[in-house]
């Protein structure tokens, strides 16, 4: 490993830095966004029935608030459990933008490596070739400094291309989670809405 990183010269230090960020970024994601932590089965049906006992309270509303992204949301909905439907929406609403933006947090640097590390990998293409070429006098050729600047150039694009395709695919794994979870709170905040208006039983 030592060798390949020696061979691809100083321009692979970038794209090794960026690779333990995303495999970070990848790592740290797939723990958050687990659906039992993120939207906890059987909540709904809890808070519907704490509700329609008369003990939605603010300490049952606190309790929501630090239970899940879930809790959050049906939280901001009791808390304007007085108030006319659209004030409860806007609440649920503003909650909801509040969650979403908790759950989409580093998925931008994940995106971003994902589309960097081509580039830096053909920055290091072109530090090595420019290291080929400079070497070269007329009448002379150095097989050691042509044989190091085919290996600057072809292991820093390596490297960047192998970065970037699982940085990709994670990055698009963690979007549709994010989209299906906001989509599933909100279905289950509407129906919140409607047990607490009366319009659903």
């Amino acid at each position: 490993m030592f060798a390949i990183v020696q061979a691809a010269g100083w321009p692979i230090w970038p794209l090794l830095f960026a690779s333990v960020i995303a495999v970070a970024l990848i790592i740290e994601r797939s723990v958050a966004l687990r659906r039992s932590k993120i939207v906890p089965p059987g909540l709904l049906q809890r808070v519907v029935a704490e509700f329609r006992k008369g003990a939605a309270n603010e300490q049952l509303i606190g309790e929501l608030e630090r239970h899940s992204p879930l809790g959050q949301v049906l939280a901001a909905g009791l808390r304007n459990r007085g108030a006319s439907r659209e004030i409860m929406k806007e609440s649920i609403e503003d909650a909801g933008r509040a969650v979403t933006h908790q759950l989409e947090r580093y998925l931008t640097t994940l995106g971003t490596i994902a589309s960097i590390a081509p580039l830096m990998g053909l920055f290091g293409t072109v530090v090595g070739m420019i290291e080929m070429f400079s070497a070269q006098t007329p009448g002379s050729a150095d097989p050691h400094q042509l044989a190091h600047g085919i290996s600057v150039a072809l292991y820093n694009t390596g490297l960047g291309i192998l970065i970037a395709i699982p940085s990709m695919i994670f990055w698009r794994h963690f979007r549709a989670l994010v989209d299906g979870f906001v989509m599933d709170m909100e279905q289950q905040a509407i129906r919140l809405m409607e047990v607490i208006h009366g319009d659903r039983k």
